[in-house]
């Protein structure tokens, strides 16, 4: 492994080079704005919507670049961020099981770098709000709040939000957020990933008597299609619940899930919105790409010497995929990686730039660059 990401080096490293000066250009224009996409070319600003699910991303974005570069002025904007967003956290209404998005790339974070005590304490009040979602009859985590989904409702988003619970379990040295966590992983390890290693995005439980009532469409193309980003995020869920746990079921699942991924993008290594989806027209979707690529490099560090090259491999394929056909380096515009779609028929959601595109797609590039990096979505 580490001799393919010598091979790959130069690139590695002229690629987060200009990260690094795109960023110090972005970071004066956004300053602690908290962006979701652009408008003509400038992140927008999703503040007035400060429980919106996508909201943690760009302090995170900030700790990578504070981490990377030690220039003050990231940690600012990252503190800045992590405080406006207490107003979700103390305000509680709108918070969902997508805390984890939110808390974990900003406090948690923090406190990894910094041991920020106010930052730790943000993060285990959003570790018990997603513990309180759990339903013991079901066994899941519930999803979204009312009207968007009832009681019953789970989606394949949660398995990346889960890690603050295993998280907040080593805080405390208290098992019973990590249980949740895993009781979770098992249902949805069952009832979200099929055979051949396709994902389920929403399924409904029976939330009295337990069991599963049915799965539905959510943002890819119909009942029983392939949505890539779904795919991505059980593949790095898994991969982490793996490393937070040392279940072999839970890496044999990132495994299989990895391997589906693959065989659907190893054409050019740009992944199609959903890969069951018509051939026409074509939807890319390039986030799921950059999520995928931060799980497959989190696999290839844990698995035997053997295969750690299919995955890594893969990893830098899809990164030099995106980096090539979907990245803007131009400085008067603001973000990285274009391209992305949030949901099959969302028609204004189609083809643009979202921010954790942008995240993942630094992430990634910053894992494979600096081994030490201590953040563990």
């Amino acid at each position: 492994m580490n001799k393919i990401i010598e091979q790959n080096s130069e690139w590695i490293n002229a690629t987060f080079d200009k990260i690094v000066n795109k960023m110090d250009k972005v970071s004066e224009r956004t300053g602690d704005k908290i962006p979701y996409s652009t408008v003509d070319g400038l992140y927008d600003d999703r503040s007035s919507d400060i429980y919106w699910w996508t909201n943690g991303f760009w302090g995170g974005m900030m700790w990578i670049m504070y981490h990377s570069t030690k220039d003050e002025k990231y940690r600012k904007i990252a503190e800045s961020v992590e405080n406006k967003l207490d107003e979700a956290l103390y305000g509680y209404d709108g918070l969902h099981h997508d805390v984890g998005f939110m808390w974990l790339p900003t406090s948690v974070t923090n406190y990894k770098i910094t041991g920020n005590e106010s930052s730790k304490r943000r993060g285990l009040i959003a570790a018990n709000i997603l513990a309180g979602r759990y339903n013991l009859v079901s066994e899941h985590i519930r999803a979204w709040n009312e009207p968007d989904g009832g009681p019953g409702i789970a989606i394949i988003d949660c398995m990346m939000n889960i890690p603050l619970l295993y998280w907040a379990s080593d805080v405390l040295n208290d098992p019973r957020f990590k249980n949740i966590a895993m009781c979770h992983a098992d249902t949805t390890m069952t009832k979200h990933i099929r055979p051949d290693g396709s994902v389920k995005h929403i399924v409904i439980y029976d939330h009295i008597n337990g069991g599963l009532i049915e799965e539905q469409v959510g943002q890819g193309f119909a009942v029983g299609s392939s949505w890539s980003r779904g795919q991505s995020w059980a593949l790095y869920g898994y991969a982490l619940s793996y490393i937070y746990t040392k279940k072999e079921e839970y890496l044999d699942t990132a495994k299989r899930v990895a391997h589906y991924f693959i065989s659907c993008v190893c054409d050019d290594y740009l992944p199609k919105c959903d890969f069951r989806s018509p051939q026409d027209p074509i939807y890319y979707d390039s986030t799921a790409g950059a999520v995928a690529a931060c799980g497959l490099i989190e696999i290839a560090n844990v698995v035997p010497q053997n295969e750690k090259g299919i995955y890594i491999n893969a990893a830098i394929n899809i990164l030099k995929a995106l980096e090539k056909n979907f990245c803007n380096w131009e400085d008067d515009e603001d973000s990285i990686l274009q391209m992305g779609t949030e949901a099959y028929h969302r028609p204004n959601g189609i083809h643009i730039p979202i921010i954790y595109g942008d995240y993942y797609f630094i992430e990634a590039i910053y894992k494979l660059k600096e081994k030490d990096y201590i953040y563990l979505f």
